[in-house]
């Protein structure tokens, strides 16, 4: 084990060296090369799996982008298909993130687990990998922020017969065993696998969290689109309502299948799935709920309502021609809340965790975080020197996690990497 005293000898003296290490060979550390290669700055991007692999390995048979394809904008590699109001399903995409691997060329270390980065006495950092240490003198930390999959302790308690599986895990109906399958979750993974399921003839128990939705399409367009040219997409998050506070809230639901439509969980009760609220127990044989359901449902339908309706103000102010609106109106409500439910009497064969992920950090040896793990950042740079982040959802704003603003974010932290490297300069000359 290296002490302090020694990694700065090798520091010196025989570990390799970078100006810039990327830690995160995703779209996000993709970005951050192509600024880099850009502005000429020596750099290296290391990944633990290879380029790109959440999208590969972590995203079920029938995936599909929830937004237009025009929102497909990484940093000189724009959509260029014929579709751009469709969406990209999973091969497309990998497709796509093909191209723009092939284009960037960027300098990487594959199958390689970062598992220490800490700052060096003399400035730099010292990056401790499965495949050798390495020194640098600014670190990108490009890794996402969905790292370790939340499960409660009571699956723990399930009976063994029953099959598990987190969501990132789920592939098709098919590779489930026969029987019924609860989702627990309804944020846009639980909400989309549910209705993956469903569409298979599958009894479906679905234990309803507190996701809001939208519509998919709204007054003849996506509502992605008006959303866009209402400015939302270009809202810093210090500007947002919320605050720092959006960056906890559960993504909308919605789906891009089939060409795009709305996701109603309440026509889905209609068609045979049952909803429960939150899932909050195992007892006696039988699972507990939370009695919920009926204000999540309502909750989702007034978030969906309230967007609509801020798309109904935007275009009486530009007086737009557009078809006229009308507010969605519940097809199903429950009737009474159901807050238990008899596990070997339903059926339920499998069950599919899709309640979120927490970030783990915990290898970058930093005084930047949070209480819960979250990096002290201004636009993904943190206060200490030389190190940032990228790829975090509303890192700056709502397109930072995803295809349509990441450009914006990496090169606006490649700036900062490139003034610290003049003032440098300007210091040693």
């Amino acid at each position: 084990m290296l002490n302090e005293n020694s990694i700065a000898f090798n520091a010196q003296n025989e570990l390799p060296h970078h100006m810039v290490i990327v830690v995160g060979g995703g779209q996000a550390g993709l970005s951050i090369s192509y600024y880099l290669k850009e502005a000429g700055i020596d750099h290296l991007v290391i990944e633990k799996h290879t380029l790109t692999h959440t999208w590969r390995s972590q995203r079920w048979d029938a995936f599909c982008l929830v937004t237009p394809n025009w929102q497909c904008a990484l940093p000189g590699y724009p959509y260029r298909g014929d579709d751009p109001h469709g969406f990209m399903k999973k091969d497309e995409i990998i497709a796509y993130l093909d191209g723009f691997i092939a284009m960037v060329d960027a300098p990487v270390l594959e199958h390689t687990e970062v598992r220490k980065v800490r700052r060096l006495p003399s400035g730099g950092y010292f990056v401790s990998t499965s495949n050798g240490d390495f020194t640098a003198d600014q670190v990108v930390v490009a890794s996402g922020g969905y790292h370790t999959p939340i499960v409660p302790r009571m699956a723990e308690r399930l009976p063994a017969g029953i099959v598990q599986m987190q969501s990132s895990h789920y592939r098709n109906p098919e590779a489930l065993p026969k029987g019924a399958v609860l989702v627990v979750g309804s944020g846009q993974s639980g909400a989309q696998i549910a209705e993956d399921l469903h569409l298979a003839g599958r009894k479906v128990y679905l234990a309803v969290g507190e996701a809001p939705r939208c519509a998919r399409f709204y007054r003849g367009r996506d509502v992605v689109d008006w959303l866009a040219d209402m400015r939302y997409y270009d809202m810093p998050v210090d500007q947002h309502p919320l605050r720092e506070g959006v960056r906890d809230n559960t993504n909308h639901y919605v789906t891009g299948r089939d060409g795009g439509r709305d996701i109603d969980l309440r026509r889905f009760a209609l068609e045979g799935m049952e909803l429960y609220g939150r899932l909050d127990d195992l007892r006696d044989g039988r699972l507990h709920f939370a009695p919920n359901l009926t204000s999540n449902l309502d909750s989702a339908d007034d978030t969906y309502n309230r967007i609509n309706a801020s798309i109904d103000a935007f275009i009486d102010k530009h007086g737009i021609d557009a078809p006229q609106g009308v507010p969605y109106k519940p097809v199903w409500s429950p009737q009474g809340e159901r807050t238990s439910l008899d596990l070997a009497q339903s059926g339920i064969a499998s069950i599919i965790w899709c309640i979120g992920f927490r970030p783990d950090f915990s290898w970058i040896d930093a005084p930047v975080f949070n209480g819960r793990g979250y990096p002290a950042h201004n636009r993904g740079i943190t206060p200490q020197a030389g190190l940032y982040f990228i790829g975090l959802p509303w890192l700056h704003t709502w397109g930072s996690g995803r295809f349509s603003g990441i450009a914006r974010d990496a090169e606006h932290v490649v700036g900062a990497i490139r003034s610290t490297i003049a003032t440098s300069a300007s210091r040693a000359a």
